[in-house]
């Protein structure tokens, strides 16, 4: 499997390049990945849970799709380990909508013959991420009543995962 490029090349967060063309072909991205994000809403959803904590961005970033699917099987384990799978609930509210994309160039002997360099350099769509703005909420976790400690501990190690600082706050 290929290496992913570095956070820096996608981190800004700008207006998606709509490609427009005049040939219908070219006018969209082909392809587009799946997310590996494989629940949004895990543990318990029924229950009405007493305590509410969520995990706020500090920054302002593109936040890549497996960095947010690092940070909820770190989060579930860390909650699960403590009350079982059905005695927590956890959600996450950044979706990744964006498509990365990559323009691959070759490297080594006889690589000039098989690229057009920057010609024709939309790029192949290679993954997804969520603009995450300032002051947004990642995800949240709700707990019974003496889970504060554990909740701030799961969202904490969560944050971790993630190129930005971020806070945890309970939720009023």
């Amino acid at each position: 499997m290929a290496k992913l490029r570095a956070a820096n090349a996608y981190r800004r967060i700008k207006r998606a390049y709509t490609r427009t063309s005049k040939y219908k072909k070219k006018a969209f991205i082909k392809g587009i990945p799946g997310t590996k994000i494989h629940l949004y809403d895990m543990g318990d959803l029924t229950t009405k849970f007493p305590l509410k904590f969520k995990l706020i961005a500090k920054k302002e970033v593109n936040l890549r799709h497996n960095a947010l699917e690092a940070g909820r099987m770190t989060a579930t384990h860390t909650l699960a380990k403590q009350y079982g799978k059905k005695g927590f609930a956890l959600h996450i509210h950044a979706v990744p909508h964006h498509v990365m994309r990559e323009n691959a160039l070759a490297t080594g002997a006889g690589a000039d013959r098989m690229q057009t360099g920057m010609r024709s350099a939309f790029g192949k769509a290679k993954g997804l991420s969520a603009h995450v703005r300032v002051g947004k909420v990642i995800m949240t976790a709700d707990v019974p009543e003496n889970g504060e400690h554990f909740a701030r501990e799961a969202l904490r190690k969560a944050s971790a995962k993630f190129p930005i600082p971020c806070k945890v706050e309970r939720a009023i």
